[in-house]
């Protein structure tokens, strides 16, 4: 069979596959689950979903929060669209309960019935005076339902379980829709409807945004490096295959776009587009020598072939310790994106010889005028290094020390808006709630009554009243519902729901009387939400501001001592859980993670290159060029304050599996150069020459290519576009400067 003929045979075999691709892309959906982000495999995670069976999710909810614009709240109009918008958010559907300031009432129980007195009589400008009286007299009101300067009130709204993306975008539009149809003067919206629906909205734009820049600086680059129109329209049509097939791949096994992979597509946009350079630029070396097509293909399959597969490799085993992790998005990203880097890898070494095989053979005088520059370029920065290799050790030296500094002042924290950045309106509607009312952070305590008591028992209510104290004094939390605070509310209503009975019973027959009203609510909805139904199991949870992991994790210590020394295990045990210790959790896996996967990648890295020159001397050597950028990066991030977080901490594998593939490509073919006969400098100058304009090119398109990233509104995104850009930057430098002086000086080629 004819080359030609074989050409047309795996064009016809890729287009079928295309269009398989095109068919399971097409079923692709985004998504942002906040429980994927929760450690899988620990421990915690299994308690607290069987927790949560029992009592609920602790983060199914809105908080809208309306401002008068600094005038009171008790004002006649602010208050009837209050009202208003409580019956209109009551009726609509994915709504289980309202909990408003209209609505909200003391119960009061009297010898001859039960009744409910509202707290606000919003049609009642007379009792404005009273009301506001009794309000702020009432601790559980002040800094949940009513802000402390009582210029504006907040509505929890209960959502159902796990909205769909549909149903929460519904959610949301309806809730504005009525807000401002009221024109109620200043509102904010906070919860996980709310972030779910901007969330998904936000990875589509910038999906489009990432692949549209990409594509335009890619074409940049190859018109600048090529200057033909097949050397742009070539290339871009490999790699454009490569994404189609991997988002296949992940439509086939029904895996979503979620906001790690969103990454996804971009990345291997500018990672394919490596071996594509490497091929295309070998080959117009040959061909401006003066070879045929077939010729010239050959030498660049024979001499570019492995050093692509080695470096292909590298960077989807850099990808794959991403596999480490307990988090499932970085999981999935980290095993999608290598799948593709290999799919990639396979699609270079078919598709684009084939279709250079159909092409004409490109101008011998063009493609030697391309050429012709690279190698002045390449003299003058080889002839730098061998005039200063010391200063080079030196400047080394210097950096390293330096980034080890600033390595140190490095912290490992998590907010539960992370990914955001400060000038977000989600976040600003965030910090709305934690200024003016108790805050969005859940707290969840789980609270068992010791054997042979209930948590209705005087003795286990008592603990449980000096556990809130604790909460409230030294914890930080603002707003605590418990079943202390069911009896409490009980108490009140049987004494006149007078405030100055909001507290525990000190009698036994006064007790008594309450638990026979709970006995006979047991079974109510809002109270099974809190205790069960055999009063043996409950919850204590509240909200507070969101101090971050770090600061969490020692208050979650400061409670445990507390527990242990001042809560009778025999009335009262309890174990902390919740969907934010969860995600605080992952803050005990962000080092182990990020340095198991530097490892893994260390070990692979020093087995290829042990493999390539059976020394251990070299293997030392080809790493020291890409463990620095490594070190300068982690030294940029604490100078500039930037915490290490579950996503950030990725940064450190993807750059490290991306940047060692210039040194693999340059290690390789001084292999070749050696296997030739050349002594050990002129090996390196040959290599210094043929391999560095390729290097140079793909690490410039790499970089463009992240630093579209830049663009992104997620923190975690902007992050990993500037920093592994960065590496890529810092690591080029370094194979062609400081990797050449370390070969001269300290390998000894047999």
């Amino acid at each position: 069979m004819s080359f030609k003929k074989l050409s047309l045979l795996v064009l016809l075999l890729v287009a079928l596959l295309s269009a398989l691709s095109i068919y399971y892309a097409a079923r692709l959906r985004f998504d942002y689950n906040f429980d994927n982000f929760f450690p899988k495999g620990d421990p915690d995670l299994a308690y607290y979903f069987s927790y949560r069976d029992k009592f609920g999710n602790d983060n199914d909810y809105l908080l809208i929060g309306l401002d008068n614009k600094g005038a009171s709240i008790f004002e006649r109009q602010f208050l009837i669209k209050v009202d208003s918008l409580s019956n209109v958010l009551q009726r609509l559907p994915n709504i289980e309960a309202v909990l408003s300031p209209t609505t909200v009432k003391s119960p009061v129980i009297e010898s001859f019935g039960y009744f409910e007195i509202p707290y606000l009589h919003p049609h009642e400008p007379e009792r404005y005076e009273l009301d506001s009286v009794n309000i702020y007299s009432s601790q559980e009101l002040v800094g949940t339902l009513f802000s402390e300067d009582a210029t504006a009130v907040s509505l929890f709204v209960q959502t159902k379980d796990d909205l769909s993306k549909e149903e929460a975008d519904s959610l949301i539009a309806a809730v504005n829709g009525a807000i401002e149809a009221l024109e109620l003067p200043e509102y904010h919206i906070a919860g996980k409807a709310l972030a779910q629906a901007v969330f998904i909205d936000k990875m589509k734009v910038e999906l489009a945004i990432f692949m549209s820049a990409s594509i335009l600086l890619v074409i940049l680059f190859l018109w600048i490096t090529f200057r033909t129109v097949w050397g742009v329209l070539v290339p871009l049509v490999v790699v454009l295959l490569s994404v189609l097939w991997a988002m296949g791949v992940m439509g086939l096994f029904n895996t979503p776009i979620d906001i790690m992979t969103v990454l996804l597509p971009t990345i291997l946009f500018v990672v394919g587009m490596s071996d594509v350079i490497h091929i295309l630029a070998r080959y117009m070396t040959e061909i401006s020598h003066g070879q045929e097509k077939l010729p010239a293909l050959k030498v660049t399959v024979r001499e570019v072939g492995m050093a692509t597969f080695l470096t292909s490799l590298t960077t989807a085993i850099g990808f794959l310790t991403l596999l480490t992790t307990a988090i499932v998005p970085i999981r999935n990203f980290g095993l999608y994106t290598a799948i593709a880097i290999g799919l990639a890898y396979v699609l270079a070494f078919t598709v684009l010889p084939s279709i250079l095989l159909l092409l004409p053979k490109p101008d011998t005088t063009r493609a030697r005028r391309a050429d012709v520059s690279w190698p002045l370029l390449l003299r003058q920065l080889l002839s730098f290094v061998w005039k200063h290799p010391k200063g080079i050790l030196t400047a080394s030296a210097f950096i390293v020390l330096l980034s080890l500094v600033g390595i140190w002042q490095i912290k490992v924290d998590t907010t539960m808006l992370e990914d955001l950045g400060d000038e977000d309106p989600i976040v600003q509607d965030f910090r709305y709630f934690e200024q003016n009312f108790s805050g969005v952070r859940p707290f969840e305590l789980h609270l068992l009554a010791g054997e042979g008591h209930t948590l209705y028992d005087q003795e286990v209510l008592q603990e449980v009243a000096e556990l809130e104290a604790y909460l409230y004094s030294e914890y930080g939390l603002h707003f605590i519902s418990s079943p202390a605070t069911i009896v409490k509310t009980l108490n009140k209503a049987q004494n006149g729901g007078m405030q100055e009975y909001y507290r525990i019973p000190e009698r036994k027959q006064e007790l008594l009387k309450v638990k026979q009203r709970l006995q006979a609510f047991r079974n109510r909805s809002e109270l099974r939400g809190v205790v069960t139904p055999d009063a043996r199991e409950g919850r204590l949870t509240g909200k507070m501001k969101d101090i971050g992991s770090a600061q969490a994790s020692v208050l979650n210590d400061s409670l445990r001592h507390f527990i242990s020394q001042n809560i009778n295990p025999a009335y009262l045990k309890t174990r902390l859980t919740g969907s934010a210790l969860l995600l605080d959790k992952n803050n005990e896996y962000v080092t182990t993670n990020m340095m198991q996967g530097l490892l893994i990648a260390f070990g692979v890295i020093a087995l290829i290159v042990g493999l390539i020159f059976r020394s251990l001397r070299m293997v030392l050597i080809s790493l020291i060029p890409n463990i620095i950028p490594l070190l300068m990066i982690g030294g940029l991030m604490g100078f500039m304050g930037v915490n290490l977080t579950v996503s950030i901490s990725i940064i450190f594998t993807i750059a490290f599996g991306i940047a060692v593939d210039d040194t693999i490509h340059f290690l390789s073919k001084l292999k070749l150069e050696l296997v030739k006969g050349k002594s050990l400098p002129h090996a390196l100058k040959g290599t210094f020459l043929s391999a560095g304009k390729a290097i140079i090119i793909t690490t410039c398109i790499l970089v463009a290519g992240f630093l579209t990233l830049v663009l992104s509104t997620f923190d975690a995104t902007f992050y990993v576009g500037l920093y592994v850009s960065l590496t890529l930057l810092f690591a080029v430098v370094a194979d062609l400067v400081l990797l050449p002086v370390l070969i001269l000086l300290f390998y000894k080629p047999k």
